[in-house]
């Protein structure tokens, strides 16, 4: 009786007759459990005998295993053209290609490490104020109640709810809405006032305004009017409420939230997405998650300070025509005493100050037109350096972007410090350190502090 061999017993791997793509009708045998390379010229067929040949048929016959249930979601796949492969068992391939583009993408996201450490984070980080550097703490109705009453006892003290934390504006429709809540007095900067008809702030300057909750000194026979005015306060401060003591004027934050207890800053509950450079819950917002910003390259502008103006020495203008720039930057010239022809590095700093960054102060500009016409006119500048910046803009023109990107440079975000994530999710650490420092070890470091952390 002849012996059945099952193909996942063979040791080699044939294959008859493959005619995919410009392969010819080709017979091979290699063996199994090697490492085996194939070589040849480009276009010889050697990614269409690996790819579209082996692997087709493989990854074909796995997919045949599965019920016809299954196979209705996964779509039917194309026995390649090739007589006959024995000795194949089900396939994986790593196609060497560039399989993102995103230029926030790193090693970390896209083997998906980063991830898992995101998850981590939102769920063991422990959060500290950017502030002070304390630990945030979150309270319950209850225990802040307890708290004021242990902390402030026998002592006079009012209840603020913040609804207003360094922002510009008038808010009179916000004093008007709070007087009709039946409230009579607010907090606006450090300054308790009576809500009076057209009450208002400076519009042009940055405010912080509560609302005067209750006025009331602190005893335990008052527990019942504290504890109604402390959850009047936490509802219209969203969470959050401030005790300022009349004796010594110092003022307490208290919060249900994540708060700093000395400066009252508070985060939002901590997610995933807090600690991705990917979503503008956790990106920079200087950077858009990207750790660096494009800055205009002087170097690149003025190349050579040998050169004049005239022949080219500001390198985005090029040499001198007969544009109306030019007669801009001669009335600079007639300003701080140079010309077009005088070395650029022989000009004053300050004329070369206005010529790269503008001015508010008007020049007297002389400009000659057709037909022996001429004119002059009384503006400002605005600066080389601004028109560049200014190119970047999604109302410019491609062209106009990508000659404008000829001037510039990249160099890491002052605001994050190339980290990409926002300030508060760099403050929440495990064993004292933030994500960002964690993604910036080593593997073989990232893996001994892991092992390092407690078990439980």
């Amino acid at each position: 009786m002849a012996k059945t061999i099952n193909e996942g017993q063979l040791e080699e791997i044939e294959v008859f007759g493959a005619r995919v793509h410009n392969l010819r009708n080709i017979d091979l045998t290699f063996p199994r459990e090697k490492l085996v390379v194939i070589t040849g010229l480009s276009g010889s067929g050697k990614s269409s005998l690996a790819f579209d040949t082996i692997y087709a048929e493989g990854q074909r016959r796995y997919m045949e295993t599965f019920s016809a249930y299954a196979r209705n979601f996964l779509g039917n796949m194309e026995r390649p053209d090739v007589d006959k492969i024995t000795g194949l068992s089900p396939v994986i391939s790593i196609e060497q290609k560039t399989t993102n583009t995103n230029p926030r993408s790193t090693v970390g996201t896209i083997t998906e490490i980063y991830d898992f450490m995101r998850l981590l984070f939102a769920r063991a980080g422990e959060a500290f104020s950017y502030v002070t550097g304390e630990k945030m703490i979150r309270l319950s109705d209850d225990q802040i109640i307890q708290l004021i009453l242990e902390k402030f006892e026998k002592r006079k003290i009012i209840l603020l709810a913040p609804v207003v934390k360094g922002r510009k504006g008038h808010y009179r429709e916000l004093f008007e809405t709070i007087q009709q809540m039946g409230f009579l007095k607010v907090r606006v900067d450090e300054n308790i006032v009576d809500i009076k008809k057209g009450l208002q702030a400076d519009r042009y300057k940055t405010h912080d305004i509560e609302i005067v909750v209750d006025r009331i000194a602190v005893t335990e026979d008052q527990k019942i009017r504290i504890t109604e005015s402390v959850r009047t306060a936490l509802k219209h401060g969203k969470g959050s409420l401030m005790v300022l003591s009349e004796d010594d004027g110092l003022v307490r934050h208290f919060s249900q939230h994540l708060m700093c207890p000395t400066s009252g800053i508070s985060y939002d509950e901590p997610a995933p997405n807090t600690f991705s450079f990917n979503s503008p819950y956790g990106a920079c917002s200087k950077c858009n998650g990207l750790g660096t910003i494009a800055e205009i390259d002087l170097d690149s502008v003025i190349p050579d300070k040998k050169q004049t103006i005239k022949g080219g020495g500001i390198a985005p203008l090029g040499p001198q025509k007969d544009t109306w720039i030019f007669s801009q930057l001669q009335a600079i010239g007639r300003r701080y005493g140079f010309t077009l022809n005088t070395q650029i590095g022989e000009i004053p700093d300050e004329a070369i100050n206005v010529i790269l960054y503008g001015s508010d102060e008007v020049f007297q500009v002389n400009r000659d037109f057709n037909k022996g016409e001429s004119g002059n006119y009384s503006l400002a500048f605005e600066g080389i350096v601004n028109f560049i910046a200014g190119q970047l803009t999604e109302n410019s023109s491609p062209a106009l972007k990508k000659w404008a990107q000829n001037f510039m440079q990249a160099v890491t975000c002052p605001v994050c410090k190339g980290t990409r994530l926002k300030k508060e999710s760099l403050y929440f650490k495990i064993d004292q350190k933030n994500i960002s420092q964690l993604a910036n070890m080593d593997i073989m470091q990232l893996h001994d502090w892991f092992d390092g952390l407690e078990k439980d």
